[in-house]
């Protein structure tokens, strides 16, 4: 396998494992804890590098991964507690784990190489970088089948719980009532989102990675409200999106991990404005509908009224004219003949 053709799977993959938890991380409106997440990771990494000295250990994303949990249970702790509201929880939290982590660097960690733009915007290309071989042929880069398990494991588990996912997302009090443990799942899943976060960190970095989780999702929540065709619109999105950008980034020879992140903001930009412009449509169109149509008036079989064909000056009512026109007969053959004559 060529390079580019295993780098552009790796892009695709990553995608698609961070953009399917992503949808039910929009649709109960915990995005922003995608963000502590990504950055709470980083002690974790350091703890699990103290007890295996690699790297490239997978209890790094253990490690890693309960360390972006503490953000999500201590979130709900503080919310619960009502001494703070809104996303302050979040405020307080993974800052100070994010600090921990460079202080634990800092003091016994030096010769832990993390780089910088590793840590922030990721290296999808150094990701890829170091191939598998099987039987001296290279099936792919390594990082590929890692990302790979994640989105089997993402796959699995949405298609285990979904009835469950789908009744505690939109109405987390109707599912309580049907007696389904809201709290561990919702746990469970945002462990699951963790573990994903932690994963796609080599590839995308702790800043980019809240891209890949949020953006796909949030641009099919535009078009549809049904969750099986939001699903299927944020994988279709989100391979999308891996494509363009890792297209985009090799041609103008940049950094791939921000230009799938660019790429997906003017997907969800032309998106909105699409919808934006049907939806203009749709309302010109039924106000066109619901407005009345003039009515001919009938025409009226009655004979005409001697009012509308009188001239000015008559009267309006028909006896009277009769009797008018006999009394001005009459007075008339009065003065004729009946008057009497003049004395001479």
């Amino acid at each position: 396998m060529s390079f580019i053709v295993g780098t552009s799977l790796l892009a695709v993959v990553t995608a698609l494992a961070c953009a399917l938890p992503g949808a039910f991380v929009v649709l109960r409106r915990n995005s922003m804890l995608v963000e502590g997440i990504a950055h709470a990771v980083l002690p974790g990494i350091v703890v699990g590098y103290a007890f295996t000295l690699d790297l490239n250990s997978p209890w790094l994303i253990f490690g890693a991964a309960l360390a972006g949990l503490l953000v999500v249970l201590g979130n709900e702790w503080l919310i619960r507690t009502g001494l703070i509201t809104g996303d302050a929880p979040q405020g307080l939290i993974f800052p100070a784990l994010f600090a921990a982590g460079v202080i634990l660097i800092t003091l016994d960690f030096n010769n832990l190489h993390l780089h910088t733009d590793v840590v922030l915007v990721g290296d999808l290309n150094l990701a890829a970088f170091r191939p598998l071989i099987v039987n001296g042929v290279s099936i792919g880069p390594q990082y590929l089948y890692v990302m790979l398990a994640v989105l089997a494991v993402n796959i699995a588990f949405i298609a285990m719980f979904y009835p469950k996912l789908k009744v505690m997302t939109f109405d987390d009090q109707f599912a309580a009532v049907l007696g389904l443990r809201t709290g561990l799942l919702n746990t469970a899943l945002m462990f699951l989102v963790s573990v994903t976060v932690v994963a796609a960190f080599h590839a995308a970095g702790a800043i980019l990675v809240i891209s890949l989780v949020v953006v796909p999702a949030a641009t099919a929540h535009l078009i549809s409200r049904h969750l099986s065709v939001m699903l299927v619109l944020t994988a279709v999105f989100a391979i999308v999106g891996a494509l363009g950008g890792f297209w985009v980034a090799y041609v103008l020879d940049a950094a791939t991990s921000a230009a799938m992140a660019v790429f997906y903001g003017l997907l969800f930009v032309s998106v909105a404005f699409i919808d934006a412009l049907a939806t203009r449509v749709r309302r010109n169109r039924r106000r066109r509908v619901s407005l009345p149509t003039a009515k001919p008036q009938p025409v009226s079989a009655q004979p005409v009224s001697a009012q509308a064909v009188a001239p000015a000056g008559a009267p309006t009512d028909p006896r009277r004219a009769i009797t008018q026109h006999r009394a001005m007969q009459g007075g008339s053959q009065t003065d004729a003949f009946s008057r009497p004559h003049a004395r001479r």
